[in-house]
């Protein structure tokens, strides 16, 4: 496989993988072309207290299972399942599939069959690049790329998917909606997956974030904005559905990045369940960069 192949190939997997999390958390997404809902710039003050109080809870419960679909421009189409932790950091091992975009095409040029396992822990990430892959590289299945290596890896995309995939939990999603100036209550007793649940809607201008008063402080706010502008957005739409428990049962997202349009559907359930991830073994696992730095020595 030539170095600039399976540069694509690897850089691709790492990407795909952490616009995974990403879409779990609450700054993957904006809208630059939907015009803002009536009522925008005013925010309801009993939503508001509403969704501080589910936050402190999500906050305690410190892990969940998650089941959704994320597309972003003709980049990417996916869906993913599986479980995180948040009680030291973000862990979590996932199983993403690939249904289509140029991603997915540049993964098929490396021998996958469109799905990828995902182990995540405090300061890295490692994925199964599966037996036809691991063939090219010594016989190796597992990848492991440093967080701090996703700017090198991702272009401009790296710094603000570094940002995300260290604090990708669902409380992220309920930051993001009590920044929005016009956050209210949008629905009650709406179906999800057949469980009745309160709709929590609202729309974050990247503009406004720290130019008015918000449910988040000043340093959170400036935080929110860094991540989002990095990423290219100027707004998005977020809507979060909250069971009568207190705690998030669905979030979806949409609206434009620089890398595309963007749109994601995440279910939450099990929270509290028994997140246990383990690095994969030594002995099958190679660094992404020490792949580039050997076929950089060889014939390209």
């Amino acid at each position: 496989m030539r170095t600039s192949t399976l540069r694509r190939v690897g850089t691709g997997a790492a990407l795909a993988a952490l616009l995974s999390v990403a879409a779990c958390s609450g700054g993957g997404g904006g809208s630059g072309t939907a015009g803002k809902p009536t009522g925008a710039g005013v925010a309801d003050a009993g939503s508001v207290t509403e969704l501080q109080q589910i936050r402190k809870k999500t906050g305690t419960v410190r892990s969940a299972r998650i089941e959704g679909t994320s597309e972003m421009g003709d980049t990417v189409s996916m869906k993913q399942t599986g479980t995180i932790g948040w009680s030291d950091g973000l862990t979590g091992s996932l199983t993403l599939t690939y249904t289509g975009g140029t991603m997915a095409e540049v993964l098929k040029q490396g021998g996958g069959d469109g799905s990828v396992r995902a182990r995540y822990l405090q300061d890295e990430y490692y994925a199964d690049m599966g037996e036809a892959f691991a063939a090219t590289i010594g016989g190796k299945r597992w990848v492991r790329y440093a967080y701090q290596d996703l700017a090198e890896l991702g272009g401009p995309a790296g710094d603000v998917l570094e940002e995300q995939v260290q604090n990708s939990t669902p409380e992220q999603g309920l930051k993001a909606l009590l920044a929005a100036g016009d956050v209210r209550k949008a629905g009650h007793q709406e179906d999800v997956r057949g469980v009745p649940a309160t709709r929590y809607s609202g729309t974050v201008d990247v503009a406004e974030l720290t130019g008015r008063n918000s449910a988040l402080d000043a340093g959170q706010l400036v935080a929110l904005k860094e991540r989002l502008s990095a990423a290219g957005v100027t707004r998005q739409t977020v809507d979060i559905w909250v069971g009568e428990d207190g705690l998030p049962l669905k979030k979806t997202e949409r609206g434009e990045t620089a890398a595309g349009a963007f749109s994601s559907t995440v279910f939450y359930s099990d929270y509290g369940t028994e997140v246990s991830v383990r690095k994969p073994p030594a002995a099958d696992t190679v660094d992404f960069k020490e792949i580039l730095r050997q076929r950089a020595a060889g014939p390209s």
